[in-house]
């Protein structure tokens, strides 16, 4: 005997409801999974555009790039990142966090060579060992089997410098932070310089500094005595280097808070120490600062606070390798925009004050390659 209509429908309603939900269910749980793959489908690859291609064979890549406060979106008690929370004031999240990361996967692919991203990033403003992991293995960026260096340090902000690599083509021998103490601000709290150590083309020693020296906050002459004073700290770990071995292959890299004509570079981290003095550091980021380059635009005008920098055996090709060309500012249009209040271009930044923007950064990337002997 058939059973009512109604009884029929009732179950049929209950059946429905009962799917609805748990796609519902399933749905909701793919998009909150944190170990999930950010994949944007217009950014394949294939169709990522390239500045440059190399000049000379065989070369390895190497750039830096501020990252513009890659911070996660869980609270650390021991930092500053109440305002890199879901309740902070910049109301950051999850989701704008992956976003970024895809962003950035997009920039490191832009700046290698067609499929094949740089062997070194050198990278500042990274919260810590969480977002860079998810950097390298919750992206595309996974495929080249990237590992970092990283320390944390006892900046104020709870932004550190770190080191990715590829190690099939950079084989890391040794790293360690260098801290830096003002003698006469002792209270006062930055970055460490990153100091790594390892070979290219499987045989060749180079010796890389990362760096993120004191900001201008509050003033260019207020804050000019603490980034002479990392320059002056830098330049004599330098000078260690190369006394023991004066054709050791040095590369500083790093956002710098100076032009490359100002007292920190000049006076402090390149000057020759004497008439003899033939080590003494080359900043290879000069004449395109003279040029007019930068990479930051302050109102209508552009600094180059992010250099590379190295020791006359890397610029002249004295033991195994040699700088190729000259450092590249990497002025993608996908990393610009329209300014419409100082005219041309301006940064396409992850936020604009406190206003999200869904950009990449601040700053843009600098590269050089580095070819073997």
């Amino acid at each position: 005997m058939n059973k009512p209509i109604g009884v029929n429908m009732k179950l049929f309603k209950i059946y429905l409801f009962c799917f609805v939900v748990g796609m519902m269910l399933l749905v909701v749980s793919c998009k909150t999974t944190e170990d999930v793959t950010v994949n944007d489908p217009i950014e394949e690859t294939n169709k990522i555009p390239q500045l440059f291609l190399p000049s000379c064979e065989p070369t390895q890549r190497i750039i830096f790039y501020n990252l513009e406060n890659l911070f996660d979106f869980q609270h650390d008690s021991l930092k500053n990142d109440t305002e890199f929370l879901p309740e902070g004031v910049r109301g950051w999240s999850k989701t704008k966090f992956y976003e970024k990361l895809n962003r950035l996967y997009k920039v490191f692919m832009a700046c290698g060579y067609p499929g094949n991203p740089p062997a070194v990033i050198g990278v500042c403003e990274v919260e810590n060992d969480f977002a860079l992991t998810k950097l390298i293995e919750n992206t595309p960026l996974k495929d080249f089997g990237y590992q970092f260096v990283h320390y944390e340090a006892a900046d104020v902000r709870g932004v550190d410098v770190a080191l990715l690599y590829r190690p099939d083509l950079f084989d890391l021998f040794d790293s360690r932070p260098f801290p830096v103490v003002f003698p006469f601000d002792t209270a006062s709290k930055t970055r460490d310089i990153l100091y790594v150590k390892g070979l290219l083309f499987g045989q060749d020693m180079i010796h890389i500094f990362i760096n993120h020296w004191p900001s201008r906050y509050g003033g260019q002459a207020a804050t000019i005595n603490k980034r002479n004073y990392v320059a002056g700290y830098l330049r004599s770990i330098c000078d260690s280097i190369l006394n023991e071995n004066p054709s050791s292959n040095i590369l500083i890299m790093g956002d710098l808070n100076d032009d490359p004509t100002d007292a920190s570079l000049v006076d402090y981290l390149t000057a020759p120490h004497s008439e003899t003095d033939t080590l003494h550091p080359v900043n290879l980021t000069l004449p395109l600062a003279e040029r007019g380059e930068g990479t930051l635009k302050h109102g209508t005008g552009w600094n180059l606070f992010d250099q590379v920098i190295v020791s006359p055996a890397l610029q002249k090709g004295t033991k195994g390798l040699q700088i190729c060309g000259e450092p590249v500012i990497f002025k993608f249009d996908f990393l610009l925009v329209d300014d419409e209040t100082n005219g041309g271009k301006k940064l396409f930044r992850t936020y604009n004050g406190m206003n999200y923007a869904g950009g990449f950064a601040d700053h843009l990337p600098v590269g050089v390659d580095i070819k073997k002997q």
